[in-house]
């Protein structure tokens, strides 16, 4: 049975609900003290906090606590109830019979004597213990008076149990359900009796921390000769020590140890002192509840207290933002960013000459690459070519989705741009048939797919990258359009010499999954069981679809590197237009010397035009070095910077899909910490 309590809103405990833990108007009772509202209250909000994340059986011993003060707090404070309890034999009912003045409770040899409880009440300034006497399931017949009507213990309420050690199961059940209710218990041991293990192991030794609400009696003095009571005595607060009953002594709170004889009374007295005086303070109630609540939160120290101090550190942090920047191939995409700035450089710089001869070859080979892509492969067989994908070593299959400017549909290599044909070809000529290697090891097939062509920028690229039969692209994107086992992979993955296709996500997927598991259990270590679980569950959760999202912080980073630069530096413009006079100047040297040599000028004049010529040809390569060499302090911070962005993009796709979570986690569990620590009085 599941004991769940609902949080009381601020408005009941304002108006003096059970949020508040006041006594009946008809009680008499004062307002709790703030220390026990205050843990009553944490532990309520506790349990509404802990609800989702731990089972109702681990929760039910405190629900069950604060029913138990609802409950109490509903019915008269005037009155202290206080049961006596015993092994048979023991004595119980002539003590109640003394203390009540008359012979309210039988007593006589038959065992178990008193089979029903038995109560007797000493009326206070206010009626309520009926409601308490209901509760405790007294029967009507079984409620009594005391003879004398003595005024010093006004306000209690004597029970007698049933022996604890009854033959009769159900007089042992009844005493263990009413010991749950009471205010406070009076111990009864005899001398034979006072070291039994049922009394010790099962009551006195778990209800240690009840000192405060307990009287432990040595009962049947008279019959001990001597001294030997003082030494029974003395035996038994050892053995309550060895129990962990804290007993009161010197003035500490703790359990009363006193010695008596209810058939000749001696010590009767005072313990009917040290009741009256425990009845006065009317302090009973809230002691047992405050016991209630540290049993509670003891039994639920193991689910809300951490091994160690718990949380991510800035290091986890970092590690994580570098696998996923790992994952993206943030470094590799910083370094091609690097050589794309170059090359831009490199064109922008270099000599008409060299776009020429540059632009030429580029019309060739994607002549070249165009009859190729018309009878080499198939009409059909893809939907749109993928740009570069010849480069990949893989057959020039062209399967994958373009990115870098092909437009064509249709038959492979229809409606490429010339770089792409010419990508295509020559990656078919240089690239291995099968599944190749990039240049960080990873399979070339699987960077086929995930990887992004430049070829789009300038038509020059292609011809860069395919030179040496290397990929030439970031490794790493983590998802990709086609995944392996699509049927149109598939039958590319047979044109090419029948590799299986590779998926492009199997490089940098399962350093994605390492590196939520990794700050899944940095989060979680030290943390209860329960909370370590939610814990993994939000990274788990947070981890699913953080590939594909990755890979689309990919592509949108290739999308705003594909147009190069957006500003262009001005000192290109001025090599440039350096360019061009150099080459006026070479142009006009040569036709000098040409117009010297065949007679059209003056033979001697050869030397005029020797100096333009010179100074032309080697000016424009000279230039052109100069330039390059100025060009790699910007090109390295264009992609340092397009490094950082990436890294930056991943870092934010990491923290709102598994840190943010994982945080909310964490910040949950120290909620529940706090009220813990407030309910369990630290």
């Amino acid at each position: 049975m599941e004991a769940m309590v609902q949080p009381r809103s601020p408005a009941d405990v304002e108006n003096g609900g059970g949020g508040a833990y006041r006594w009946a108007v008809d009680g008499g009772r004062r307002a709790v003290g703030g220390g026990l509202r205050g843990r009553l209250d944490a532990l309520r909000e506790l349990i509404a906090l802990s609800r989702t994340r731990l089972d109702g059986r681990t929760l039910e011993g405190a629900g069950r606590v604060l029913e138990t003060a609802d409950e109490r707090y509903r019915l008269s404070g005037e009155h202290t109830v206080v049961a006596i309890a015993g092994a048979t034999g023991s004595g119980k009912s002539s003590l109640f019979n003394a203390l009540a003045g008359a012979n309210r409770s039988q007593v006589g040899p038959r065992r178990p004597t008193t089979a029903e409880p038995v109560a007797c009440v000493w009326p206070g300034s206010r009626p309520g213990s009926d409601g308490l006497l209901h509760r405790l399931g007294v029967p009507t017949h079984r409620r009594h008076v005391p003879a004398d009507g003595s005024s010093e213990l006004r306000g209690l309420i004597l029970i007698d149990l049933p022996d604890h050690d009854s033959s009769a199961t159900e007089h042992r059940a009844q005493v263990d359900r009413m010991l749950e209710l009471v205010d406070a218990v009076i111990w009864v041991v005899d001398p034979e009796k006072y070291a039994d293990a049922v009394l010790h192991e099962r009551y006195l030794r778990p209800l240690a921390g009840y000192a405060e609400v307990m009287f432990v009696v040595l009962n049947q003095v008279d019959r001990l000769p001597g001294d030997a009571a003082d030494q029974v005595v003395d035996d038994l607060r050892r053995l309550l020590d060895e129990d962990g009953l804290a007993l009161g002594e010197h003035g500490e709170p703790g359990a009363a140890v006193l010695a008596l004889s209810a058939a000749t009374g001696r010590g009767v007295g005072e313990l009917r002192e040290a009741l009256g005086q425990f009845v006065a303070e009317r302090g009973a109630a809230d002691r047992r509840l405050a016991a209630d609540v540290d049993a509670a939160t003891e039994r639920l120290r193991s689910v809300y207290v951490a091994q160690s101090r718990v949380g991510l550190t800035e290091r986890a942090r970092a590690e994580f933002d570098d696998r996923l920047a790992e994952a993206v191939g943030a470094v590799a995409t910083g370094r091609a960013a690097e050589r794309d700035w170059l090359r831009y450089a490199e064109r922008a710089c270099g000599s008409p000459w060299s776009r020429m001869r540059t632009r030429t070859r580029m019309r060739m080979r994607g002549r070249r690459g165009s009859r190729w892509g018309a009878g080499g492969f198939g009409a059909g067989t893809t939907d749109v070519g993928m740009t570069g994908a010849g480069t990949t070593g893989a057959g020039a299959t062209g399967v994958g989705a373009s990115r870098g400017g092909g437009t064509g549909v249709g038959a492979a290599g229809v409606g490429r741009t010339d770089a792409v044909r010419s990508a295509a070809a020559r990656g078919r000529r240089l690239g291995r048939a099968g599944a190749g290697r990039s240049q960080d090891g990873r399979a070339a097939a699987g960077q086929a797919c995930a990887g992004r062509s430049r070829t789009g920028w300038n038509g020059e690229e292609a011809e860069e990258l395919t030179a040496s039969g290397r990929t030439g692209m970031r490794p790493g994107p983590v998802g990709c359009q086609w995944a392996a086992g699509h049927p149109r992979a598939d039958e590319a993955a047979a044109g090419a010499g029948g590799a299986p296709a590779v998926d492009g996500r199997a490089a940098a997927r399962p350093v994605v999954e390492h590196a939520v598991r990794t700050v899944a259990a940095e989060a979680a270590y030290g943390l209860p069981a329960p909370w370590a679980h939610a814990v993994r569950d939000a990274a788990d959760r947070g981890a699913y679809g953080l590939p594909e999202a990755l890979d689309k912080v990919a592509a949108d980073a290739e999308e705003s590197l594909r147009g190069g630069p957006a500003v262009k530096p001005r000192w290109w413009t001025v090599a440039a237009s350096l360019q061009g006079m150099l080459s006026v100047l070479q142009v006009v040297g040569v036709l000098w010397l040409l117009g010297a040599v065949t007679g059209v000028g003056d033979a001697t004049a050869w030397i005029s035009g020797l100096l333009p010529a010179v100074l032309g040809s080697v000016g424009g390569p000279a230039l052109a070095w100069m330039c390059r060499v100025v060009a790699r302090g910007p090109a390295r911070r264009y992609g340092q910077d397009a490094e950082r962005r990436l890294r930056s993009a991943a870092a934010a796709c990491g923290r709102a899909r598994v840190l943010e979570p994982v945080a909310a986690e964490l910040l949950r569990y120290r909620e529940v910490r706090e009220q813990y620590a407030v309910a369990s009085g630290v």
